[in-house]
């Protein structure tokens, strides 16, 4: 932590300079076909970065309001490496407002990009602390599905019933997954209805295999009747509800339960944390006791360490980090916490409860003095109930910009379940899991 301290419009200098020197960062290609994640940000997203920070913390500093500002690119690319961004005062106005030259250079010295700002300088004093980061973080969509979709690379592809695949969406998702390798898509539903989809939408099925039924509840009981015949691996959601294709999955004789309790799990891409964020269950699971979340816990462990994340560490949310009898959370997080340790969850490290401040949040942590490996640095964030979970999980969607595939868990094979309102990247990402994990399986049952 350092302080801030701006410099008032009284203060300020012709000639004055401020400088930072930040690491650039950008994501290397993912190989995969058709586009599915766009990789090169723009290069006004670096540098504009860079202007607005070096504005707001140093020159003219805290209290300063931004005009209007002038960029002017000397490469098409998006650099990486370290990059110095420097500012310099021009002039003076008798308004209060000040223009500043803005340019940013490479470690060997060639300018990069150049231009000016107009602001109207603080006539106070200002100060207060900040932390400070060394790197500029360039976030593209499903970024963080990256490892994912790079250790699927390579593995044979998992034969998927597609169900009631008669939208855009569904179809675009099998479409993309068959194509990067992922899966071998069976399209089951009306054939009348995925053919028209298919046609409006511009996708060309080829030589994927269709199974014509007349509603998607059939398509749902088809669906699970192919995985018990052995003829398909796995189970992908389409334009249906949630609970018809549970429903098939759960009902008496459809082959496809275990001996562990059924859930939910999303895994997010979040821009703002550091690494892939998956919160169960807030999808399947309404009010679970507390051996439900012993087993959706388990579950949650089990894909992480298959997708290469082992240990992961498992944050049991609530409303505080508390312990309170009127809290039941808060006792059924502490009991979860004992059942780990006695061995009756396995794989992952626990800690709860935990308010989804500490779980995400070193800062949040350290000012409640908590001393945890989890706290901060959560991958699994088990949340109470349904309504919880899935409430969190859609406002980092909706308001912090994250991407989301989803996985059902304790089926006796893997299902894609998205949201109807989901893209091809949610779906593509949920195949790559759902292949990981299989595969996973398999290896170590040999």
């Amino acid at each position: 932590m350092q302080a801030l301290e701006n410099r008032p419009y009284d203060e300020l200098a012709i000639g004055e300079t401020a400088a930072l020197t930040r690491e650039l960062e950008r994501f290397g290609p993912s190989g995969l076909k058709n586009d599915i994640i766009e990789l090169q940000p723009g290069a006004s997203a670096w540098a504009g970065l860079l202007l607005s920070h070096l504005i707001e913390t140093q020159l003219p500093g805290l209290g300063t309001i931004t005009l209007t500002q002038t960029l002017t690119y000397g490469r098409p690319d998006t650099p990486s490496g370290a990059i110095t961004a420097t500012l310099a005062v021009r002039e003076k106005r008798s308004d209060g407002h000040v223009v500043l030259d803005f340019q940013c250079s490479d470690p060997s010295g060639a300018i990069l990009v150049h231009g000016w700002a107009e602001v109207v300088a603080p006539r106070e004093k200002l100060r207060r602390a900040a932390s400070v980061s060394s790197s500029v973080k360039l976030h593209t969509p499903g970024a963080r599905y990256r490892a994912a979709l790079e250790k699927a690379q390579g593995l044979p592809p998992i034969r998927t019933a597609v169900v009631h695949s008669v939208d855009e969406a569904s179809l675009r998702g099998a479409v993309e997954a068959a194509d990067a390798g992922l899966i071998v898509p069976i399209l089951v539903g009306p054939a009348a209805r995925i053919a028209q989809a298919a046609e409006a939408a511009g996708l060309p099925l080829g030589a994927f295999e269709l199974i014509d039924v007349p509603h998607s509840h059939a398509a749902a009981e088809k669906s699970v009747a192919l995985v018990r015949e052995g003829q398909v691996e796995a189970l992908m959601k389409g334009a249906l509800h949630t609970d018809e294709l549970m429903g098939a999955v759960v009902a008496s004789g459809s082959g496809l339960k275990t001996e562990r309790r059924i859930s939910h799990i999303f895994a997010l891409d979040v821009p703002s944390y550091h690494k892939p964020l998956f919160i169960t269950d807030a999808a399947i699971n309404i009010y679970p006791t507390l051996d439900d979340k012993r087993d959706i816990v388990q579950n949650a462990i089990e894909l992480c360490v298959a997708l290469g994340i082992d240990p992961p560490k498992v944050a049991i949310l609530s409303a505080t980090e508390m312990v309170h009898a009127k809290i039941s959370s808060t006792v059924e997080a502490a009991a979860l916490c004992k059942m780990a340790e006695r061995g009756q969850i396995t794989g992952g490290l626990l800690d709860g409860p935990l308010a989804f401040d500490n779980a995400i949040s070193k800062e949040a942590a350290a000012a409640k003095h908590i001393a945890s490996s989890v706290a901060g640095d959560a991958d699994i964030l088990l949340a109470p109930d349904l309504e919880s979970g899935n409430m969190i999980a859609k406002q980092l969607i909706y308001l912090a910009g994250a991407d989301a595939a989803g996985r059902v868990l304790g089926a006796r094979v893997p299902i894609m379940l998205t949201s109807r309102a989901d893209g091809a990247l949610a779906r593509v990402a949920s195949c790559a899991l759902a292949q990981i994990f299989i595969r996973s399986r398999l290896s170590r049952a040999l």
